[in-house]
């Protein structure tokens, strides 16, 4: 049997934060990470109410892991850390954005950001293809 995120409410997150986010089915939300100084966006990933009390508490990113079912922190292995300068929730409640000091890669890959693979071609009036 697979682990879950924690159900929100269950958790220490102050409930005035906690009622202003819509989580999807399993209680989730998508967590933009972006270099603070820079504003390069450098990954996303998921966060519940318990992710998100983690990250404000302590200053580093954690996130739940759907394919491993649990809580991981960034860095913690790799030691690639996200420091957390600052979090936002977007004007839907639906998104957050997380503000960090970036050590090291962002991608699980090794490449600075998740970003990195490659840009899709971009063939619509208007547009500039790099």
């Amino acid at each position: 049997m697979s682990a879950s995120p924690a159900a929100p409410g269950s958790t220490a997150l102050a409930p005035e934060v906690a009622a202003r986010l819509k989580r999807d089915p399993q209680g989730l939300v998508p967590a933009v990470a972006q270099q603070y100084d820079t504003g390069e966006v450098l990954m996303m990933g998921w966060m519940d109410d318990e992710a998100l009390h983690r990250t404000l508490t302590t200053g580093r990113c954690t996130y739940w892991s759907r394919s491993r079912s649990e809580y991981w922190v960034k860095g913690d292995t790799s030691g690639h850390l996200q420091l957390v300068k600052s979090v936002a929730l977007d004007c839907d409640g639906d998104t957050l954005l997380v503000q960090v000091d970036q050590v090291g890669a962002a991608c699980h890959t090794g490449d600075r950001t998740c970003f990195d693979a490659g840009q899709l071609p971009v063939s619509a009036p208007g547009t500039t293809s790099t």
